[in-house]
């Protein structure tokens, strides 16, 4: 009993770290995972008689150039987007007075196929028969001015919740900021102590135990690695097709949108409809009726569920082998510590720990436990 108690203590106290130090730790397992990609890359550098130092520093270069190119291409995309918003905001109120008008002409036809004609008549006739609405005597005394210092008062309100919002949300921002700078710092120092902190960290075993650890170590890479290299092969796949579907619907900014649609497909659960609300931006843009919005959704959904059934479990889930109840529990426990980026991460860290449990021959039950 006592160490049950001391068992649920610690596991306590653990979640109660992993929710208010959220900002860490998601940057730290950010900062693991895009180590352990990068970390073949290093390799691949030292060939050429580079120490692992510059090695590394030049491969984290070489990744942050690529990301800026990726990024300056989203924006330029995005700035073009939002030059054009005032016209697609037009057509957009246009297409919602248009479905308004149809609806209201649709209740009113099923106002009449419903309901007898005696009630329609009468209906109408107590609206005819309605008296206009009183119109307010002379006599009646006009409100009341508001007095200034209750003005004031409002005013400091209105303007002490503004300043609230704006810090809070300047607060957030500034803080995922900040530990977002730290990844790339902490990616070079992981990749070029990767040795030292390797030795180090097997030499806190002895004898068999010290092997144990090394294969927990290398599995844990090697799953991390073939993860995010298995999701952003897929999401390529995806975001091909995607534009493809895209392009031959003659919608506007479809490489952008077929980017964003195939990578969010890829969110466990919700990324399907996730990935049709591109389609729905570029559909709205260009047509004005609804039958080329959902034609294209059921061309989405076929991909997304051929990509699901047939290309993942080929191309990552012969490294995760976790089962469906496994990964549905952590996407609600990661999720509901870390939000959306808890969704995100809660496969490769649920499969990192599935891959030390395999690796260590007293908790390997519980790693079966987790597996498919």
């Amino acid at each position: 009993m006592h160490g049950a108690g001391l068992f649920f203590t610690g596991l306590g106290v653990c979640i109660a770290l992993l929710y208010y130090g959220r900002a860490f730790c998601i940057t730290l397992v950010i900062a693991v995972i895009v180590a352990f990609l990068l970390e073949p890359f290093v390799v691949l550098v030292m060939r050429l008689r580079i120490p692992r130092g510059p090695s590394a520093f030049i491969v984290c270069c070489i990744a942050l150039l690529v990301l800026y190119l990726i990024g300056f291409a989203i924006f330029t995309q995005v700035g073009e987007f939002i030059d054009e918003l005032p016209i697609y905001s037009e057509r957009l109120n246009q297409i919602v007075d248009s479905v308004a008008d149809r609806m209201q002409g649709a209740e009113q036809q099923v106002y009449k196929l419903l309901v007898p004609k005696r009630f329609q008549e009468q209906q109408a006739v107590a609206t005819q028969e309605q008296p206009p609405p009183r119109r307010r005597k002379r006599s009646d005394p006009p409100p009341a001015p508001t007095p200034p210092q209750v003005q004031e008062v409002r005013i400091r309100q209105e303007h002490t919740s503004l300043l609230n919002s704006a810090y809070s949300y300047f607060s957030s921002l500034y803080n995922v900021l900040l530990m977002g700078s730290f990844v790339p710092f902490l990616v070079f120092f992981m990749l070029s102590w990767r040795d030292h902190l390797r030795k180090r960290f097997l030499s806190m075993f002895e004898g068999s135990d010290r092997e144990t650890a090394g294969r927990t170590w290398q599995s844990i890479a090697d799953m991390a690695r073939a993860y995010v290299v298995g999701n952003f092969i897929l999401g390529l796949v995806l975001s091909t097709a995607t534009g493809i579907c895209f392009w031959s619907w003659h919608l506007p900014y479809w490489p952008l949108l077929a980017a964003v649609s195939g990578f969010l497909s890829l969110v466990p659960y919700v990324g399907l409809p996730l990935a049709i609300l591109p389609a729905l931006a570029g559909t709205l843009m260009t047509y004005d009726t609804v039958a080329p919005y959902l034609i294209l959704s059921a061309e989405l959904a076929f991909l997304h569920l051929m990509a699901l059934n047939l290309l993942y479990p080929a191309i990552v889930g012969a490294r995760v082998h976790l089962n469906p109840l496994a990964v549905t529990i952590a996407l609600m426990f990661w999720g509901t510590l870390w939000g959306g980026i808890g969704l995100v991460l809660a496969i490769p860290i649920t499969a990192g720990a599935k891959a030390a449990l395999d690796n260590i021959e007293s908790l390997r039950p519980y790693g079966r436990l987790l597996g498919d």
